[in-house]
């Protein structure tokens, strides 16, 4: 008996914790809203080298900031970073560079890139790498801008730089994902490589480098969107 109210009590607490760690009910629908109609919502859209304030990086791309960082799907996945949705096809629409830094893309990377910044602007002297992923269609092909090919280590590039278009690439092409750009901050590992960006607890809020409501513990329903300052 009291095995049983153990395990009720853990599959309880369990429960509760994934209705807290997922996305509000309101946000998921404003992502549905968006992907039908994003005309219908003009205001929900942030541009591409577009800038918040002091914050000291750029938006890197077109769209709507669908998912944050800390939102939750399941037991097994926390978001490590926001997912922005441009309401266009595959192609189309662009992803510039948040901040200057050295490029790296990995041979067997077909939509993705990873810039390091030796640097952090929010707390100098401690280097970051910046990861933009889902930029190829969903057989693999890559939207990845020519300048950057398979391969490429360290290329220094600037704030603003062309990186390629959004995708919908998920690496099953029969389970392609909406057409969005991943973006998120993710930690060094002291040796001079990059943590595994899988894991929430190796990356980093994105909010104050972007200056938007990023954080998806403290931003349960709003659309994040550049607010002005308060005086």
């Amino acid at each position: 008996m009291l095995l049983l109210i153990g395990i009720t009590a853990i599959v309880a607490a369990a429960f509760a914790y994934y209705m807290y760690r997922r996305p509000d009910a309101a946000r998921v629908s404003k992502v549905i809203q968006w992907i039908r109609n994003p005309a219908s919502h003009p205001d929900w859209k942030l541009a591409a080298g577009s800038h918040c304030g002091s914050a000291p990086f750029l938006f890197p791309t077109d769209g709507f900031v669908g998912f944050l960082w800390g939102d939750s799907f399941d037991f097994r996945k926390i978001h490590q970073g926001i997912d922005v949705f441009a309401g266009t096809d595959v192609g189309i629409t662009q992803v510039v560079s948040a901040y200057p830094g050295y490029l790296t893309r990995r041979d067997d990377w077909k939509s993705s890139v990873i810039v390091r910044v030796p640097s952090d602007p929010l707390q100098p002297g401690r280097q970051i790498w910046l990861y933009y992923t889902h930029m190829a269609d969903q057989f693999g092909n890559s939207f990845i801008s020519s300048d950057f090919p398979a391969g490429t280590y360290e290329k220094p590039i600037e704030a603003g730089t062309f990186l390629g278009y959004q995708g919908n690439y998920s690496g099953d092409p029969n389970n392609p994902v909406g057409v969005h750009l991943h973006f998120s901050i993710v930690e060094d590992d002291g040796n001079g490589e990059f943590k595994n960006e899988l894991d929430i607890d190796n990356t980093l809020d994105p909010s104050p480098y972007l200056g938007l409501p990023l954080n998806g513990y403290e931003n349960r329903d709003r659309v994040p969107l550049c607010e002005p300052a308060v005086e």
